[in-house]
């Protein structure tokens, strides 16, 4: 069977014949050879301690702050992801030195 290529796109649907090639996928046999072997558990083990090490150093503390209500409205005029916005506003700025001795 020759394989195309499709692309989904975020927010896109999947179209019946993307759904369709996926469905039938999931009901095809893993077939494991030379190139792309089997994991053994001491593998699989291994990179699970590595999910879970990544996970611990991406968790990002709660922190609950007080901002003026301008300041909020502008951020969340932004969109979805509006609290990310604001972590990465923060991240920029408290490394910007001259942004930190104009907010102190």
């Amino acid at each position: 069977m020759a394989m195309t290529r499709m692309i989904v796109y975020e927010g896109q649907q999947p179209t019946k014949a993307q759904t369709a090639e996926i469905e039938a996928a999931s009901r095809r046999e893993i077939v494991f050879d030379e190139e792309a072997p089997e994991l053994t558990p001491e593998q699989y083990a291994e990179m699970a301690q590595i999910a879970r090490a990544r996970r611990e150093e991406q968790k990002k503390p709660v922190v609950a702050i007080r901002i003026s209500p301008e300041s909020l409205a502008k951020a969340k005029a932004t969109g979805k992801g509006y609290t990310g916005f604001l972590s990465r506003l923060i991240d920029n700025a408290i490394n910007d030195p001259a942004m930190v001795r104009k907010s102190l």
